[in-house]
């Protein structure tokens, strides 16, 4: 049996964002070892995004937009990259790869709460377990006395947290939006917007900035993979399937990004994986199963 173009590409989509994504935990640990964060989301993304729409000017592709989806894609960069990802990269000073990959593995905890919180969806039982074992593994994660004394990691997990929030958030709000119909061209903006909003940022905290022949051979080759394949590659995928899928669908990608990045983490950078970190992260992983499982959601009133 063959696969229809569009069950192909949802399937390729998916590959993007559940492998490339998780190796992106140790690209950026090893890029923010030694360049200053916000810089750091700043290059990736500015270069990323004119890169976009230098390819769409070669394939001719229309990028004109109206001022509604501008701002939305303005909207949905700063969501997305500004905050979701600059300061994911800036926690990653203080908090090892692959533990920042477990922590956000709750996403879709997040994202279903928001749903019931913002869009009155109800949650099946099915999802309750779910909600209830995915603060349990939370909590067996962020209770490991040799990660909290560490100096930084309890604000590094605090602010992971808040950037778990304005990506649910912006989740919803995309799926939703009135946003360029080219996925590409899509991205392209919000790459653009972000970029731009996490240079201003950079320029505020008085990061230094450098060129990029002054920085080590493993950060240069960080940077050129985040760029091509976690920004061009993987976001486009990630904006193809929030329009081609449900939000919390997309969300599961936090099933196998942790795995990755564990992996990487420990066997590239030495990180630890202690047993208790493994024990939650099966609890954690167990709750999102349950999550988006046999779940059935109905709005709530005659608004959504």
């Amino acid at each position: 049996m063959t696969l229809s173009r569009k069950t192909l590409s949802i399937v390729l989509a998916f590959f993007a964002i559940y492998v490339i994504w998780g190796s992106t935990y140790l690209l950026n640990k090893v890029a923010v070892s030694e360049l200053p964060p916000f810089k750091l989301a700043a290059i990736r993304f500015l270069f990323a995004g004119a890169i976009i729409f230098v390819i769409a000017k070669i394939l001719k592709v229309n990028i004109s937009i109206t001022k509604e989806q501008f701002k939305n894609t303005v909207i949905a960069g700063f969501l997305f990259l500004t905050f979701g990802n600059g300061v994911v990269v800036w926690a990653l000073k203080f908090v090892d790869s692959g533990f920042a990959a477990l922590e956000i593995s709750a996403q879709p905890l997040i994202v279903l709460l928001l749903m019931r919180i913002l869009q009155g969806k109800k949650i099946a039982t099915m999802a309750y377990i779910g909600v209830v074992l995915g603060f349990i593994g939370i909590y067996l994660l962020v209770s490991q006395k040799q990660i909290i004394s560490q100096e930084g990691q309890i604000i590094g997990m605090l602010m992971i947290f808040t950037c778990m929030l304005s990506w649910a958030y912006g989740s919803l709000f995309v799926s939703k939006a009135n946003l360029p119909s080219n996925y590409f061209v899509n991205t392209g903006y919000q790459m653009l917007a972000g970029g731009t909003m996490l240079a201003l940022a950079s320029l505020c905290f008085g990061e230094t900035w450098s060129l990029p022949n002054t920085w080590s051979s493993d950060v240069q080759w960080a940077m050129v993979l985040l760029i091509v394949f976690g920004s061009i590659i993987a976001f486009t995928a990630f904006n193809y399937l929030l329009k081609e899928v449900s939000p919390e669908k997309v969300a599961t990608n936090t099933y196998v990004n942790p795995i990755i990045a564990l992996i990487l983490g420990w066997y590239i950078l030495d990180e630890t994986i202690t047993l208790q970190s493994i024990i939650a992260a099966i609890v954690l992983l167990t709750g999102v199963y349950f999550i988006n499982t046999n779940r059935i959601i109905k709005p709530r009133g005659i608004g959504r």
